[in-house]
């Protein structure tokens, strides 16, 4: 398997590990955490600890003593395993001076690594991490990643069929081995079923009462299925905006698989051309060109959708320097501006509205307004006000 280098998401890390005691990077399972880890730690003194591993020498009662001589970097692999060491990690970073620093990964997010924030608050800087994103892979090879998605082994698979392949396993091994490990006690062929029925909503409103019904649970039930996929990071559960406009206001998230791969995997597609002919096609070109958004701009945590019950609506808005900026996805070759565009922008005072597409040639379609090839992406963002 090639290397795809990964060297802003490098730097990153590299900068939370000078700044800060502990930095926590985030990411599901296989999108290539430890790999990146290991080259953060390449050339400095240290250990690197890997929880899964039932050998290690970091067991919880002997924690302690293991860190507490050891100077440079620590790296330790997945934290959820153990979040107990988390408290002791606390008192290791307020150690004057600091003799070591901690890269600490995880597959889930905070709310599952329980005590993460409570433990290391201020003393902890998080990076969130995907699969390969689009600058990562190249722009011209946009129609492979979503296809199959970012993770390492089902992009850089000899082909379409053995990527399909490895995705399913890899549904299987998260079900049935990865949700255990969390301490999180579901049947796998339920959550199975929510996943593959949850495909078909993608980048569509949240309605727990119409999926409970669908499979014969209570909405708790659902509820609690979809807080399982998003706090391991395989689903987004993107926020509504709220303020005071007057106007009534979709309140529900929308739900997004993070890796289109997946979806397709789970959709029973294999190809690009079995994408382009499905009809859940630009649902999935909406949420493949939103996580490329989201990951070029690094706005994991300030962005939403607007949507108002008489039909306006936005796709994705980003805060970025107390400016808003809106984005709309469409698989067209030539979008056209609508009226609900007008009215977002003007209900929502946007800086700029891009419409993000699948084309080679951005164009003005309003004062303000316009149309942004996807591998224009990462310039447009970076272009922002921060």
């Amino acid at each position: 398997m090639r290397w795809v280098p990964r060297q802003e998401l490098q730097r990153r890390i590299e900068a939370a590990v000078r700044e800060y005691p502990v930095t926590l990077l985030l990411g599901a399972r296989q999108c290539g955490k430890t790999s990146l880890a290991r080259r953060v730690a390449a050339g400095r003194k240290g250990a690197f600890f890997d929880l899964e591993d039932p050998e290690t020498a970091l067991r919880a009662e002997v924690a302690r003593a293991v860190l507490s001589d050891i100077r440079g970097l620590v790296v330790i692999d997945e934290i959820q395993r153990q979040p107990e060491l988390l408290p002791l990690l606390r008192v290791l970073a307020d150690r004057r001076p600091l003799p070591a620093r901690f890269l600490i990964l995880g597959s889930a997010s905070p709310a599952i690594v329980k005590g993460a924030s409570e433990s290391l608050a201020g003393r902890v800087a998080y990076v969130d991490m995907g699969g390969f994103s689009l600058e990562e892979a190249g722009a011209a090879n946009w129609k492979r990643l979503w296809t199959r998605g970012g993770f390492p082994p089902a992009y850089l698979a000899g082909s379409h069929e053995k990527s399909h392949t490895w995705r399913l396993n890899f549904i299987q091994s998260f079900l049935e081995r990865d949700i255990a490990q969390l301490g999180i006690r579901v049947p796998a062929p339920a959550l199975r079923r929510f996943w593959t029925m949850l495909a078909h909503y993608h980048g569509q409103s949240w309605n727990a009462a119409e999926l409970a019904r669908a499979m014969n649970v209570k909405e708790d039930t659902a509820r609690h299925y979809l807080d399982i996929l998003s706090g391991a990071l395989m689903v987004r559960q993107l926020q509504p905006w709220f303020e005071n406009t007057g106007k009534r206001l979709v309140k529900a998230p929308r739900t997004y698989f993070r890796d289109t791969g997946l979806l397709h995997s789970l959709l029973g597609l294999s190809t690009t051309d079995q994408v382009l002919a499905h009809p859940r096609l630009g649902f999935s070109w909406e949420g493949f060109a939103l996580e490329q958004v989201l990951r070029a701009a690094q706005a994991e945590r300030d962005a939403y959708f607007y949507r108002t019950h008489a039909g306006t609506e936005l796709d994705l808005l980003i805060m970025r320097g107390g400016r808003r900026y809106g984005f709309e996805f469409k698989f067209e070759d030539a979008p056209k501006p609508t009226r609900s565009m007008h009215n977002a922008f003007a209900d929502l005072g946007l800086e700029h509205l891009w419409v993000v597409f699948s084309g080679e040639r951005s164009m003005a379609l309003a004062d303000r307004i316009s149309t942004l090839p996807l591998a224009n992406v990462g310039e447009a963002v970076r272009g922002m006000t921060r």
